[in-house]
């Protein structure tokens, strides 16, 4: 699909399979919350062929459609220089590769040294002026690819295609032991554990947690199983409560009961992110390379 961004529009040429008319783009095929619907009609910021027409309009293969998405923000946390890894970038899109040891966001307004912080000051070095928008994060031990949006439509299209989860997730991790079963699924529902501030628990009052796993290879000198995981659900801890409640804890983590010493975290690492890109809806598959922690032990 031709799509360019230019200044604080969009340019589109219409492709054939987009039948439908202005208002269906907008509140069907891109579920356009209210508050932005009413924005752009206010703002006459939905153009075609240089003109604002009716929504009722159909829209027809090759015709220009322009909308009017980059509209400058506030980045919303302190920008600082670091250097981000940097897997995946269009004008809609950010998907940054989070180190070990680093929280994705602040927790309180004004906090320092996260991934979202390095984000403001590379969008704010390359002339981006836009609210900072993760669309999921990582603990702090955990590595891999995040997935950040660029404009407030891509965040919104983003955040439903989560909770739809049509935003596949792809993990791999060290665990203690060798796991009995080559494939699983673990749906267990988790909630806070009363006797601890940080602690997840599975419990029959949690929120439903839906956990696939399949075994890729069996370390017998460390005693530690190879698995590639996937998310049906996102809940705090998720993995790590899941692979501990059936006797597996990641390697390192001892808050959820791992002995193990060959690492000095959760040996867990968010490897790949499966998307339909919210405005042109092609696939977008990419892989964060495994940190040497891990890759040392395999």
């Amino acid at each position: 699909m031709y799509m360019v961004k230019k200044g604080e529009w969009c340019e589109i040429i219409v492709p054939a399979h987009w039948s439908c008319t202005i208002e269906q783009l907008l509140k069907d095929r891109w579920q356009v919350p209210k508050k932005l619907l009413h924005q752009y009609r206010m703002e006459k910021s939905v153009i075609v062929n240089g003109e604002a027409k009716r929504w009722g309009e159909e829209l027809q293969a090759g015709d220009v459609l322009r909308v009017r998405m980059f509209l400058e923000e506030d980045l919303g946390v302190v920008p600082e220089y670091m250097n981000v890894d940097i897997l995946y970038e269009d004008d809609h899109i950010l998907i940054v590769n989070k180190p070990i040891g680093m929280d994705t966001h602040p927790a309180d307004k004004g906090g320092k040294h996260t991934l979202a912080n390095g984000v403001a000051y590379y969008l704010q070095a390359a002339g981006v002026a836009t609210k900072v928008r993760h669309i999921h994060r990582l603990d702090k031990d955990t590595s891999g690819a995040v997935v950040f949006a660029k404009h407030a439509l891509a965040g919104t299209i983003m955040d439903r295609l989560l909770h739809e989860r049509k935003i596949k997730r792809t993990y791999m991790a060290l665990v203690e032991g060798k796991l009995k079963e080559k494939k699983g699924v673990i749906d267990a529902p988790i909630g806070r554990d009363r006797h601890h501030a940080v602690r997840r628990r599975v419990s029959p009052k949690g929120d439903r947690a839906v956990t696939h796993y399949e075994l890729i290879r069996y370390l017998p000198k460390e005693r530690l199983s190879l698995v590639e995981l996937q998310l049906e659900t996102g809940r705090t801890h998720q993995i790590r409560v899941h692979m501990s409640y059936i006797g597996h804890p990641l390697a390192g983590d001892h808050l959820y009961g791992s002995r193990t010493s060959f690492i000095t975290r959760q040996a867990l690492h968010a490897r790949q992110i499966r998307l339909l890109h919210p405005i042109t809806e092609e696939m977008v598959e990419i892989s964060a390379p495994v940190p040497a922690d891990i890759t040392n032990l395999l």
